[in-house]
């Protein structure tokens, strides 16, 4: 399943997930029937390094081709040494800012020679009995996702889309909004042309870009902007709605 979601977005495939931030096992299980990826936020959320591992293996006891994605809370090797051992099938790593800090996120990812990930038996390798094969194969089949949520990593953003072990772009709206000054105006022609050079560096460096929407109307709008794949709302937000 790691290698089927990488792929997929490496193919460029329109992708549909839904976002996690309740922590609860049953519902990442039952969203992950109907989506392509269910990611499990470690940034904005109460869950812990300790619960990512039940919420990976959830999405997984589905037996369904949903891949379970990992949003950590900062680019913090230990931190994503530590969720790549539960076996997520990708990655996502905000607030980064410059492209120094996107290429230490990336190293993290990958084992080395091309990154600084340390190896030791976890269950992305049945705890070790399969440590030699994953080792070989993991750089390959964990997708790296960095998020673009800064205004210093826009000015960059054509060097960021061009760094090696890059998988995937996500637009984090909200934030970028928040530190380009419009925060919430993302029909504004000052969001919207930042939103384009985000698209136009992907397309040239043939890296997918992601975003997150809610709504059928933010939904639309958002896929106009050209992305590749998107997460379509929150699980709170659905629950919220649905209560409504």
């Amino acid at each position: 399943m790691s290698s089927s979601f990488a792929d997929r977005l490496r193919a460029g495939e329109s992708l549909s997930g839904v976002w996690s931030g309740s922590g609860s096992q049953p519902v990442v299980e039952t969203l992950a029937y109907d989506f392509d990826f269910v990611v499990i936020d470690g940034e904005h959320s109460e869950v812990t390094i300790d619960e990512f591992g039940g919420l990976v293996r959830a999405v997984d006891a589905t037996d369904t081709d949903a891949a379970p994605v990992v949003r950590v809370s900062e680019s913090n090797s230990a931190e994503i040494r530590r969720v790549l051992d539960l076996d997520p099938c990708g990655v996502i790593v905000p607030q980064i800012e410059t492209v120094e800090e996107a290429r230490d996120a990336i190293a993290a990812t990958n084992y080395p020679p091309e990154g600084i990930r340390g190896v030791a038996g976890s269950r992305a390798s049945e705890y070790g009995r399969s440590l030699p094969e994953y080792y070989e194969t993991a750089n390959e089949t964990i997708a790296t996702i960095l998020q673009v949520e800064t205004a210093s990593l826009v000015e960059d953003i054509e060097s960021v889309a061009a760094l090696d072990g890059l998988d995937a772009l996500f637009i984090g709206p909200a934030d970028l909004s928040a530190r380009l000054g419009c925060f919430g105006e993302y029909e504004s022609e000052q969001f919207r042309s930042v939103i384009e050079k985000i698209i136009s560096a992907a397309n040239d460096a043939s890296v997918p870009v992601g975003t997150l929407a809610t709504g059928a109307e933010t939904i639309e709008r958002r896929h106009g902007w050209g992305v590749d794949f998107m997460a379509l709302g929150t699980d709170l937000g659905h629950l919220q709605r649905a209560a409504t």
